[in-house]
Order: C-alpha cells, then structure tokens, then sequence
C-alpha cells in the first residue's frame, strides 16, 4: 500500500508514464487524475462518469501502478473475454475467471496469478461467494478491487445483482486494499445504497457530469411503432450501427425480423434465446460495421463498442435511471448521436399494470411507481429534455441544450381543463351510474360519439358525455387520457387496464383545478442521411482528409478481421481521424497520437504507415 508522500509522488508520475506508454494518451480528462491519484495513494472511491467517460481508466492506471493484480469484479460473464482481447492487444496482462471456462482453464489462471503474473483478473460476483475463490486471492498480491457497474447493488436500482450484495468480504478480509466502485448512473439514495451495502463509509465521492452533449434525445408520439423504427433509420442512420429497446421478447423477434425484411441488417437479444445464439449475435455486433442488435434491456451492459450511432426504445423504460444507462451507449466516441424513443398510452397503462401487480410489499410498488413519474415527467416536458434529465440526477441546469427535440422544436402547452373534465366526468359517470369500468379505447369512443356494438350493447350512447368530445381528434384524445394518467389524475385499474379516477380527479371536476397539457409538434424534423453521415465522418476533419480515414477505416477492418476482433480495439475511430489529419510520416511520430500506446504501434505501426505513404 503506497503511504509516503515520495511513494504517492513516484506513483504519480508512473501514472503519467502508464497512460502513454500504454494506452497512448497524453493526459488524464476530467476527474481521471485525481481518481487515479487517490486509489495508488491507497484511499477508496465510489466514481460516477458517464458511459464513454473513461471509468475503465481509473482502476486499470493504478492496477498497473501498485504492486500486485488489479481484482475486477463484473457481472459482464459474456463480455470477460473482449474485455481481455482488448487489453491484451495494450500489452497489459489480464485474465478471468468465471462459470464460461473450462477447468483448465481456471487452473491456468489461477496460476498466473498466485505467480503475480497477470496485471488485472477479471471475476463474476458470484465466484466471491466461494471459499476457494476468497483462499486463491488470499494465495496472491492484489492490488485493488474494483467493483465495476456498483449500481448493480442497489435494490432500486436498473439491474439488481443478489451476488454483489456479498462484496461487503472485500473490506472485511483485505481492510489494506484500496477498493473503487464505478458506476455510470445512480441518484444520490442508489449512491448511498452503493456506499452502505459495499461498506465504503470512508470512500471519496466523485460525481462527473451526467451530461452527454453528443447525444440527441428525441421522444415521439407512437404510431405503428415498427415503421417509424424503420423511417428513422432510414433517414438518419442507414448503415449505422444501433441498438432497439423492447420490452418484451415478443416485440424483439417481430422487430428484428421486420427491419431485415425491408433491408436493415437486424439481429435479436433476449434471455430466451439459447446461448450460443445469443454469443453468436453478440459477437457479431462487437465484430461487424453497421448492425442493429433488438434487445430487451438484458443487452448492453459494458459493451465497449464506441461507434453506436442511436439507441431506440420502442417501449416505455421502468426508470429514468435505465433510460440514461440505456441511452448511453450510444456516441462513446464522443461523435453525433441519438436516443430515439416512441411513447404512447399503452405504455403508460401497460407500465401501471405491471407496478401494480408486481411482487413485494406497498413500500416496493409505491418505489417503483415514483420512478415510472420521472420517467413519464421526462416524455412529457415541455421544456429541454436535457436539462430534465440532469436535474433528475441533481445536476440542474436552467439553460436550454438546443439539441432535443423539445429545444428544436419547442412544444405548444394548452389549457386541457375543459378536455379533462370531459374525459373525468365519462369516468365518473360509468363508475357511479352503472357500476362500470372501461379501457381508454371506449371511453373516447363515447366522449366522440361513435354508436359501435360495443357502445350500443351497453347503452353508452344515452349518456351525457355521449358525443361530448368531438372537438378533438380520437389520437388527441389519447394524447389527453395519456398525460392525464402521467399526471395521476386518472389511474388503471385490474389485469384489463381499466380507468378509474383518483383522489385528484375531484380537483378537477369539482374544485376548479387547472389542467395544462401538451400539445405534440407535428413531426420532429429529421437529420437527412446526406448531413448525418457526413456528422458522422467529418467531425474534426477537413474535407480533403476524409478519403485517407475512409482508406484508415478500410484497413482497419481487415486487420481486425484477420486477428478476429472487433475493429475499435485495433484503434478507434478518434485516433484514426487524428492520423488523418496530421499523416505522420514515422513510427516516432505516429507514436505521438492520441490511442498509439506502445504495443499497438509495434503491433500496427507499419501497416498505418504503408497507407499513408499510398495516399
């Protein structure tokens, strides 16, 4: 454990010397140094940065730093290995172990690391709850734990993970070690969750931005949802690789299926599939240009492809929390991007339905339903959805980001008072009159005045409000039941998803209460292919470089190809537009860009080279 100030000094400046000679970057961004310089000084830390921040530095620095192996501890079992490949071609030692190998395998490993002989060894939380495992540690010199994805501790939050909850061993059996628990996104209580469950009383906090300025966010109306997947894609991401959010494994199989019918190369993702289908799809989409994985929220997670161009979501997320870890992994590298997301009534009914017939007690439900209010908050704000969605995260920020569609298009708010007493007084008047209760789809059906079966069998017609709603369009009227239920003035009710009016309605209907809703925009304009592929590439670059980084990207896909890996991990698309633009015209030189550490310019440097002189 380093305690002296010469020993923090040495390992300070060794830092410097491992982010360059490594990893080939000139200096740490943001709060990385200071992280870095607080876990070799031996102190713990709890680290929020968003995805694409560069967390993975601040454990792999110090592990190569302090002495012994850095002890990473990932629930990403399916993703251990590309996280090795990707280090192993920086030169740095790694390995892991988990239930994928076979035993001698995990022998071998664990011989490489009783012989100090790996730098960093990657472990499933679930091995920790193994005596041998905890004795095998016990064999070697760690260095540090780094408990990665630590919002997988916290009973409220995205992803909850029984096994972290174990982890609290690490501090009981290696009090000297520092520990560091990184996460992309947790509120202030998901922190103090993470704080008290992994026993880091005495960590340092550090809180980056949340603030993603690369990504636009855009929420839309839903309207036959498939095919407004597929004329986004068309229009702004044709050839891009994507991630598509359902909610079930149902909505990703038709989805995948409709998109490869009509030309987009689409794969599915869901915990339904066998393994090797999942494995293979995985992979393909870490490998291949220009893939669109469906997935349910099981995909993702730690994926480290940088070159995501849009996240979709064509169901509602359970939480704003999911809905940024989700959208986050879209533009890692830092280039335009989009969160695009379809919302409707069924959502907000389907969402209720579930919060209310979900297991655990009244305390758990009413938990899960303030994070469904966040969530519909954020979808029906008329203001920046940026600056929503940061001060959810207790980063507000009064000013508008004018890259959200409710910057770019601003939304129109009207007076809905008169509408929703109309819709509340059908409610009232079936609830009270008859003794009934109906779907949303019926009651505007009455508020419209349309004598189908369905109205005429039951008598609706010779109700008050019968035709009292033909002001408004039958989609406005869904867009009012939609808003009036994010509002909680109207509440569903069974496994049928019946309205019925809550203690707020009679705010409305008898006590003069206002209500002010939103009015959609007709269509958000849409980026034309032509300037989003040219975002895409130019960003950075002059015009006359592009042709030598198209050359770049052309051979760092075959090389990729050759050494079957994913073609970031030969060098990603920030460096190679850096060597673009400064051509260097010697390994000395092409040493000095930015993602040219020491392996991969023995590894590559020639080749690169060889195309710059072809240019």
């Amino acid at each position: 454990m380093v305690t002296d100030e010469s020993s923090i000094g040495a390992g300070i400046g060794a830092a410097q010397e491992v982010l360059g000679r490594v990893f080939g970057y000139d200096d740490f961004r943001g709060d990385q140094r200071e992280i870095v310089e607080h876990v070799i000084a031996g102190g713990d830390a709890l680290v929020l940065m968003p995805t694409g921040g560069g967390k993975s530095l601040c454990y792999q620095v110090p592990s190569l730093v302090r002495p012994g192996v850095g002890v990473v501890i990932s629930p990403l079992i399916a993703l251990m290995q590309d996280q090795v490949d990707a280090l192993s071609a920086l030169g740095v030692r790694a390995g892991f172990l988990n239930s994928s190998q076979f035993p001698d395998e995990r022998r071998t490993v664990e011989a490489q690391f009783v012989a100090g002989e790996l730098d960093l060894l990657y472990l499933a939380p679930e091995r920790l709850r193994s005596e041998a495992t905890v004795r095998l540690l016990e064999r070697g010199k760690v260095s540090l734990f780094a408990i990665d994805e630590a919002h997988c501790v916290s009973q409220w939050g995205h992803d909850f993970r029984p096994d972290y909850l174990a982890l609290s061993v690490l501090h009981e059996r290696w009090p000297d070690v520092p520990r560091i628990a990184l996460t992309a996104t947790a509120t202030e209580k998901t922190r103090d969750e993470i704080i008290h469950r992994l026993d880091l009383g005495g960590a340092r906090r550090f809180v980056s931005s949340f603030d993603r300025p690369n990504i636009q966010y855009r929420i839309e109306p839903k309207n036959r949802a498939d095919r407004q997947l597929l004329d986004f894609i068309r229009a702004e991401h044709a050839g891009d690789a994507g991630i598509v959010y359902c909610l079930s494994r149902n909505s990703v199989e038709k989805t995948a299926a409709f998109l490869t019918e009509n030309g987009v190369t689409a794969v599915p993702y869901h915990a339904g599939l066998d393994n090797r289908t999942r494995a293979t799809n995985q992979s393909r989409f870490l490998r291949e240009d220009g893939l669109v994985v469906v997935a349910t929220i099981a995909f993702g997670m730690g994926i480290d492809k940088p070159d995501v161009r849009f996240v979709a979501h064509l169901d509602l997320p359970k939480s704003v929390e999911g809905y940024y870890q989700e959208t986050g992994r879209a533009g890692r590298d830092g280039l335009p991007s989009t969160a695009w997301m379809v919302y409707g009534l069924n959502d907000v009914v389907q969402q209720r339905k579930m919060i209310e017939s979900s297991e655990g007690d009244a305390a758990h439900r009413r938990q899960l339903q303030l994070h469904l209010d966040a969530m519909l908050a954020l979808c029906e704000t008329v203001s920046c959805r940026r600056g929503q969605l940061l001060a959810y995260f207790g980063q507000p920020d009064g000013t508008s980001c004018g890259n959200c569609d409710t910057c770019l298009t601003p939304p129109e708010s009207w007076d809905g008072t008169v509408a929703a007493q109309k819709m509340l007084s059908a409610v009232l008047r079936l609830e009270r009159e008859r003794g009934q209760r109906f779907g949303a789809g019926h009651i505007v059906d009455i508020l419209l005045g349309k004598s189908n079966p369905k109205v005429l069998q039951h008598a609706h017609h010779e109700l008050k409000v019968f035709g009292v709603g033909t002001d408004l369009r039958d989609v406005e009227w869904r867009g009012v039941t939609r808003q009036l239920l994010a509002q909680g003035l109207l509440a569903v009710h069974g496994d049928y998803g019946v309205l019925t009016l809550t203690e707020a309605s009679d705010e409305v209907l008898f006590q003069g209460r206002q209500v002010w809703l939103r009015r959609e925009p007709e269509r958000v304009p849409a980026k034309s292919a032509r300037a989003a592929k040219q975002a895409k590439t130019v960003v950075d670059m002059a015009p006359g470089d592009v042709p030598l980084f198209e050359k770049l990207r052309e051979w760092r896909s075959a090389t990729a190809k050759e050494q079957a890996m994913p073609a970031y991990i030969v060098f990603n698309d920030a460096t190679l537009r850096e060597i673009a633009a400064r051509k260097p015209g010697s390994l000395a030189e092409l040493g000095t860009v930015n993602g040219v550490g020491e392996n991969k310019l023995a590894k590559y440097g020639e080749g690169v080279l060889e195309i710059l002189a072809q240019a």
